[in-house]
């Protein structure tokens, strides 16, 4: 979680962020929203809690900022399986950072490792069988194999 990405936002630019969603800045809220700027895939509440800890936050305040942030969309949370949510930012649509908000993700079955995937990886087509509702903004797509090291 160490890898800052290109397109980090500022401190400021984050605050902004949180306050336009109409939740109050908070410097933990802060501390998420940059711990996971600097991640390479989705991070579990326990990593964050890790990487947090030094700052002086318990668990019980980074997951109440989890939630906040999620449901304010700043957040995004899957489940590759393993009943551990997940985290990562939010983008819309075309953002600098992903192609799209809601993008594959690839799973390691050895060694458990996370990795976005750009949404052209997979693609829903309607077809026999598919529920006429399915739309391809609502699914959570997982690709499983073995990663690099692993293969």
């Amino acid at each position: 979680m160490t890898n800052r990405g290109r397109n980090s936002l500022s401190a400021e630019e984050i605050r902004e962020r949180v306050r336009a969603t109409g939740l109050r800045v908070t410097a933990p809220r802060v501390a998420v929203i940059q711990q996971l700027q600097q991640a390479q895939a989705p991070v579990t509440h326990a990593e964050l809690a890790t990487a947090l800890a030094t700052q002086g936050w318990d668990r019980a305040t980074i997951y109440r900022n989890l939630t906040d942030l999620t449901e304010a969309k700043l957040l995004q949370r899957t489940d590759v399986g393993d009943h551990v949510w997940r985290f990562e930012l939010y983008r819309e649509k075309g953002g600098a950072d992903h192609a799209d908000a809601r993008h594959p993700h690839f799973v390691c079955g050895d060694c458990g490792e996370v990795q976005c995937l750009p949404l052209d990886t997979v693609r829903v087509v309607g077809g026999r069988g598919l529920p006429k509702s399915l739309k391809g903004d609502a699914v959570e797509i997982q690709v499983k194999g073995r990663c690099d090291r692993c293969a």
